[in-house]
């Protein structure tokens, strides 16, 4: 099991970890979200024992991965960049890694090359994105590893390959009981995957609401006035305007309780319609700004 114990990091004399604590248990994906530069790559890098926390601590196992460094056999980090393997195929890239990994699976590796029709001997830097990432995840899962951290694992992946490479994920997962965290901008990918998201805001870590095996406690409603005023909106403490075109507006509500439900009504609105949550709206909801402006 993974558990992050109050870790702090400053950077250039700036925080960009503060407090942050959390636990994966095996068998689970967790998915890391944020703005760009909130220090999602920070914390992966931390956690697998690159950059050592200026307080708290990461265990493995109750071991400290920073000061067990045997412990790095059994977790392995994917950095957003495959530049540095251009230079190998695939199968000088399987025996570098088999090299570092004791417990690196090549007939697993040699079967999922042939799942995802991808080259042997071809050198990586002749391979489009898409191949490049989904070369450098199929080693990481063939090393055996019981972490696994995958920082924008799906970037440049076509749609088709993407499925396939998602449904491996929840597969391995289930079938090896892997540990694996994911950093990823693309929220409806994690929303389709994850067991818990984990959201970046101020340094600070916080589990989304409804992915952390409590009941949601957001609720979604599009309303549409009969005309512009629609003042006592802002109010209501509990409702938050999510968007608004012309007279159609987007809620989310917090804790929503029949007095709540009510007084929208009260404001005699024409439409009143309930909507599901997307992990989107959360994160608007948290962090604001559109979701094309952030990772």
């Amino acid at each position: 099991m993974l558990n992050v114990k109050h870790i702090s990091k400053v950077i250039d004399g700036r925080s960009v970890l503060e407090d942050v604590s959390f636990y994966m248990n095996p068998g689970s994906i967790t998915g890391l979200v944020g703005r760009n530069g909130a220090g999602k790559t920070t914390l992966l890098r931390t956690l697998i024992g690159i950059l050592d926390p200026d307080s708290g601590v990461v265990e493995w196992d109750g071991k400290s991965v920073h000061h067990h460094p045997e412990l790095k056999q059994d977790m392995i980090y994917v950095p957003d960049s495959t530049e540095a393997f251009n230079g190998f195929t695939p199968m000088e890239l399987a025996d570098l890694f088999q090299s570092i990994y004791k417990k690196f699976d090549r007939m697993h590796f040699l079967e999922l090359m042939d799942r995802f029709q991808l080259p042997l001997r071809k050198k990586i830097r002749h391979f489009s994105k898409g191949m490049k990432a989904l070369v450098i995840i199929i080693m990481a899962f063939s090393t055996k590893a019981s972490c696994i951290l995958l920082d924008e694992p799906t970037n440049g992946i076509d749609a088709v390959i993407k499925k396939q490479v998602l449904s491996y994920l929840v597969e391995e997962v289930a079938e090896s009981g892997v540990s694996v965290i994911i950093s990823t901008h693309h929220l409806e990918e994690l929303e389709r995957v994850a067991d818990t998201i984990l959201m970046f805001k101020e340094a600070r870590v916080e589990a989304m609401p409804g992915h952390d095996g409590e009941d949601n406690r957001y609720h979604k409603m599009q309303v549409v006035f009969k005309d512009d005023d629609a003042e006592g909106l802002l109010s209501l403490p509990t409702v938050h305007v999510l968007s608004r075109v012309g007279r159609v507006y987007t809620l989310l509500i917090e804790d929503e309780t029949e007095e709540t439900v009510l007084q929208l009504e009260q404001l005699k609105p024409l439409v009143l319609d309930r909507l599901p949550v997307r992990l989107e709206d959360l994160f608007m909801f948290k962090l604001g700004g559109e979701h094309s402006h952030v990772e």
